[in-house]
């Protein structure tokens, strides 16, 4: 995709278009009232123009010598522009002002008062910036792409048309919106219908042209991966000539782009689309630069040439494709290659170069005697105690060779000799799904045993399931998966009906229980993972009468006490916290309640008992592998385990690892194992089959439901980002902090380096967000904030519509400001923080009180765990930089229960270390997970070049 942005096609373009203006001729002492008119030409959403019209919409020739203000100010630039643009138009055509051609046209049109549509209605410019949103409208087989902008009384307008790389307008409205970047003007391109399989080929298009675009309508969550999908250098086999010619190109792609994508060579951003997962996964493109592949490609031709002329016969040629915004041209290699070379090169040099370079085309190679090959696995499992073992082999046209020792050829040759001299060249994928079963499972002996998780994977390899005893059991259970929906199941142990969805996760909760598995209930916040777990304690309890342990974050103890008396009250249990904790005695209960940070505390104790089921609530407490928590709660002893969480995975697969050793401790092997097979090609080399192969190991064991999939009467949700702009002396303060920062880390970073730069790191980060948001925190009232103003206009409007209001906050400053402003309003509150030691009474009030009108609380006191639905409009005040945690937040509005539409607002000050770390955040995933973690740990990951693009 490249669009020419010649100054011969855009005067074609206007010469083409161009009709003569109605002129109303008027002398300069007769003022005439006009408008300034925005029409686009027909079909376009780009080419905005702006005339100046009477009343009755009739073209007129305003004064503009003697109109004054803006609209005078307009006026002699668009005449001046008019003049300019003659140049270049011939005959009685009048050239058109389009104003993405003309900012600062743009700029002052917008600052007038007389604007008005194609139809004379007026127009109003809109407060605040906001996201462009895409829209997608499902027409059975293909999408059918819009552009839309969210207006807070309007709800969606779709129908939007671009003004310029920061404008646009839908409806009556003009809206600012985050810029677009300095190829806006290709947004008309991306407004189509394609095929839904080509989802991926168009955000990967879109993403690498535009910015700032955020998807509105689909069902995926999007993932921004920080690493960069680097490419490879490519060989493409073109085609064989009826003399031997090969013919070949040298480009670079991705291992899984297909031939029919390679030439997109000027993307930027590739995005990958799994439709089981729900999950749209973004990585910025980072093209290699060829010409050292060329050199060394043409020094393995040159070594393989029988003689210096058949090399010189060798023919090539360089050609470009253009890049896209801020990217240089791809440059891309053709070969000739005469036959004894191209026999040659097949022969000697491609095997020894195979690891180097993806091929394409190798189908193509049949008459050299390289030919590709459908390698077929076979395996022969017997019992074994904890693993299934046989023997494994692979039909490769009808040789049959032993596993381990293919996998030691093609370690070292990237091919399989046959025996009838033929060079095979298996498919890449192939080898490394091997590699990741049967690696550690592969003897010297030529034995094999793979784990009862492997197996669905080694069938899927199969084609086909395996025979005898020894998998029947396993066949089984995967089998049973695939009957629960059909399985009768009784609800009366708990005093409550429910929905049809949570009727199934319960009968996957106990089908899990039967089979002696562990899993991960992820659904969406706010869809009852606490009543389903409640109604699978019910039916085991009284029959079963060895205690249960329950770990959660202590802000969810009331609350499960809550859920267990409405819900269970036959279940009896003990709250294991305090300082009067006596685990003995709690014990004696059929249900223990406790906090992770006291399993860890008191792990002696804890290790020492047998528990029947160990359930983690929020289980992304144990994600990080190496903590104390993890290990004390990975070594508890159980019969059963299952995890609760609406955020399993919040920035990278080692997570998810933690996670399933503690719920299926042999499905994985050592954490070193699971980063070469997974998390290192997934993250940084965008492996697809690595992806899915992992999906497809611990989908049986993930249940997850989206609130939009399953409730469908759950009112809309509206989010958006509220942008304010600094004072003169609160940019003056907050710059003088962020310089003096930035200078000493860049001293304290030279002289001890990044890890001794990370005690003064953690001091930056918190006190610049203080600057950016509440630097009245800092200077004793001095400074005052952007942010306090909007808020309490935003609020107070809602308020007095009638409308409960919960604002989340980072720092207790924060509440304490904002809460003496709404005592000097006179609006009543309440107040939530760590320190609150009744939550209940807090969370109550707010909820039932008609009087209590606000609710202010930190993201991680409130982030978890409490129902909020009294209220229906959110404030992110100081923004968390793990997504996960604001959704969490505001999924205490957005949940059961909820009547009306939920608003949420995030408030970010314009060019401070917010938009600076949101920004890397969409980026880096690895970042937030380090941001996060200032909080509660010294140890970072920032990189140098982290570090100096926040402080820049």
């Amino acid at each position: 995709m490249h669009t020419s942005n010649s100054i011969e096609t855009l005067m074609q373009r206007l010469q083409a278009t161009a009709r003569p203006l109605e002129q109303v001729s008027v002398g300069h002492n007769e003022p005439v009232a006009f408008r300034f008119k925005i029409t686009y030409d027909p079909d376009s959403i780009i080419h905005a123009q702006v005339i100046t019209v009477n009343d009755r919409g009739r073209a007129v020739v305003p004064d503009t010598q003697h109109t004054p203000g803006p609209e005078g100010l307009t006026l002699r630039t668009l005449e001046q522009i008019h003049r300019q643009m003659q140049r270049y138009v011939w005959g009685d055509a009048e050239a058109k002002v389009y104003l993405h051609h003309h900012p600062l046209l743009l700029q002052q049109l917008l600052e007038c008062h007389n604007l008005v549509r194609e139809d004379m209605r007026p127009l109003t410019i809109k407060p605040y910036g906001r996201e462009l949103l895409l829209h997608l409208d499902d027409e059975g087989e293909n999408y059918r792409a819009a552009f839309a902008v969210l207006d807070d009384e309007k709800g969606l307008l779709t129908g939007v048309r671009l003004l310029g790389e920061c404008w646009v307008m839908a409806g009556q409205g003009i809206y600012p919106i985050k810029p677009l970047g300095e190829r806006f003007d290709t947004l008309s391109q991306f407004v189509i219908a394609f095929s839904k399989a080509q989802l991926d080929v168009y955000l990967s298009a879109l993403y690498s042209y535009l910015t700032n675009i955020a998807i509105h309508n689909l069902p995926y969550k999007v993932q921004h991966i920080s690493t960069p999908a680097i490419t490879v250098p490519t060989l493409v086999f073109d085609n064989v000539d009826s003399d031997m010619t090969l013919g070949m190109r040298l480009l670079s792609s991705a291992r899984n782009e297909d031939e029919h994508q390679l030439d997109q060579s000027s993307l930027t951003m590739r995005v990958t689309v799994d439709a089981n997962a729900r999950l749209l996964t973004m990585r910025h493109i980072q093209h290699i630069n060829l010409d050292a592949e060329s050199q060394f490609l043409m020094s393995v031709l040159s070594r393989c040439a029988p003689s210096k002329a058949a090399f010189k016969a060798i023919y090539t040629e360089e050609y470009d494709t253009p890049g896209s915004e801020g990217q240089p041209a791809a440059h891309h290699y053709y070969y000739s290659l005469p036959p004894d070379v191209a026999s040659a090169f097949l022969t000697d040099g491609l095997p020894s170069i195979l690891g180097r370079y993806h091929l394409v085309g190798s189908d193509k190679l049949l008459d050299f005697k390289v030919r590709p090959v459908k390698p077929r696995l076979n395996v022969s499992l017997n019992s074994g105690i904890d693993f299934l073992e046989g023997t494994a082999s692979v039909t490769i046209d009808g040789d049959e060779i032993k596993l381990h020792e293919l996998m030691a050829e093609y370690k070292k040759n990237h091919y399989v000799t046959l025996t009838d001299g033929n060079r095979a060249l298996i498919d890449d994928g192939f080898m490394q799904r091997l590699v990741r079963i049967f690696d550690k499972a592969t003897k010297k002996d030529g034995k094999v045993k793979i784990s009862f998780f492997d197996l669905p994977e080694v069938e899927t390899m199969l084609g086909d399931k395996l025979q005898g005893k020894a998998v029947e059991r396993s066949h089984r259970v995967y089998a049973g998966f695939n009957q629960l929906a059909s399985q009768r199941m009784q609800f009366k142990q708990v005093n409550a009906t429910l929905r049809n969805y949570q009727k199934e996760g319960v009968k996957w909760i106990n089908y899990l229980y039967e089979n002696n598995l562990g899993g991960c209930l992820a659904d969406d916040m706010g869809l009852g993972k606490t009543l389903q777990t409640i109604a699978m304690l019910a039916r085991i309890y009284p029959k079963v009468k060895q205690p249960s342990l329950i770990v959660m974050p202590r802000s969810l103890l009331f609350n499960w006490e809550n859920e267990l008396r409405r819900f269970a009250p036959q279940l009896t249990f003990s709250i294991y916290y305090g300082p009067q904790r006596d685990l003995k005695e709690a014990l004696k209960s059929q249900l223990v309640l406790t906090t992770y940070a006291l399993v860890r505390n008191d792990a002696e104790q804890f290790i020492d008992q047998e528990f029947h089921y160990v359930i983690l609530d929020e289980s992304q407490n144990i994600k990080n592998v190496t903590a104390q928590s993890t290990k004390a709660v990975t070594l508890l002893k159980a019969d059963h385990r299952l995890a609760l969480s609406g955020t399993p995975i919040e920035n990278n697969l080692t997570e998810l690892y933690s996670l399933f050793r503690f719920l299926n401790p042999t499905m994985f092997g050592s954490m070193q194992d699971f980063n070469a097979k997974y998390t290192i090609p997934i993250q940084r080399g965008g492996d697809a089959e690595a992806a899915a192969t992992l999906r497809r190991k611990v989908f049986p064991f993930i249940l997850r439901r989206l609130k939009g999939d399953v409730l469908t009467e759950l009112p809309a949700r509206i989010d958006q980002t509220i942008t304010v702009e600094m004072t003169a002396e609160h940019q003056q303060f907050y710059e003088s902090r962020r310089r003096f920062f930035e200078a000493m880390i860049d001293g304290e970073m030279k002289e001890r380096g990044v890890e001794g730069a990370q005690f003064l790191m953690f001091r930056a980060l918190s006190e610049l967000r203080q600057a950016a948001s509440i630097p009245e925190s800092l200077t004793e009232g001095e400074v005052t904030g952007a942010k306090i103003e909007p808020l309490l206009d935003s609020l107070s409007e809602a308020v007095e519509g009638g409308h409960k209001v919960v604002v989340f906050f980072n720092y207790i400053a924060g509440i304490e400001l904002v809460g003496q402003h709404l005592d000097a309003l006179g609006i009543d509150y309440a107040v939530m923080t760590g320190s609150t030691t009744d939550r209940r009474s807090v969370v109550e009030r707010f909820q039932n009180n008609p009087d209590c009108m606000a609710l202010l609380m930190t993201v991680k006191t409130g982030g978890v765990g409490l129902n909020l639905t009294a209220a229906d409009t959110v404030y992110i005040f100081e923004p968390w930089w793990n997504k996960a945690a604001e959704e969490q937040a505001i999924n205490r509005l957005h949940r059961i229960g909820q009547k009306a539409k939920v608003l949420s607002y995030s408030i970010i000050v314009h060019d401070t270390i917010e938009e600076k770390i949101r920004q890397l955040q969409q980026q880096k995933t690895e970042l937030t997970d380090a941001i996060i973690s200032t909080d509660t740990a010294m140890t970072k990951h920032l990189t140098e070049e982290d570090i100096r693009y926040i402080l820049s």
